[in-house]
């Protein structure tokens, strides 16, 4: 009788994903790559529909990945070791789940298998954001979509 091994994300902690492991957590909804808006009295981030510059509206995927700090100084690179500061991605993301002791949802690709899933489920904003230089950065309250947190 065979074991039954549990899922790496389920038996490591971040720490111990290698490469290959770690950026397939990504499930692709591009969600951490839309402009985001704090509100200066409380400190909420709130997403809006305006995506990052290197975003491909349809595809949720970046454009440029390997070259995109040098584009967008700004971007944040996700690392294990700040997953403590996870909380603002949204709340299905695969990075924040794992970092939460949480098992990936059933639509995730390395859950179904399907990495169209995360859009047929409507997770992702494919289709539905703008690009940043379309709307004015004065605008972008017009567009928000939802808390993080």
């Amino acid at each position: 009788m065979a074991a039954i091994v549990e899922p790496f994300w389920i038996r490591k902690t971040l720490e111990q994903l290698d490469a290959v492991e770690w950026e397939s957590l990504c499930d692709g909804c591009g969600l951490c790559c839309l402009q985001k808006l704090e509100d200066e009295d409380d400190g909420s981030v709130y997403y809006t529909r305006i995506a990052c510059k290197l975003l491909d509206l349809k595809t949720c995927a970046c454009t440029d990945y390997p070259n995109r700090r040098a584009q967008v100084p700004d971007c944040i690179q996700l690392t294990p070791g700040k997953a403590d500061e996870f909380k603002w991605l949204p709340p299905t993301c695969g990075y924040r789940l794992v970092s939460e002791g949480k098992d990936l949802p059933l639509w995730h690709h390395l859950v179904c298998g399907d990495r169209e899933q995360v859009h047929k489920q409507r997770i992702s904003q494919s289709g539905r954001m703008l690009s940043e230089g379309s709307v004015a950065e004065d605008d972008w309250e017009d567009y928000l979509i939802f808390r993080a947190g």
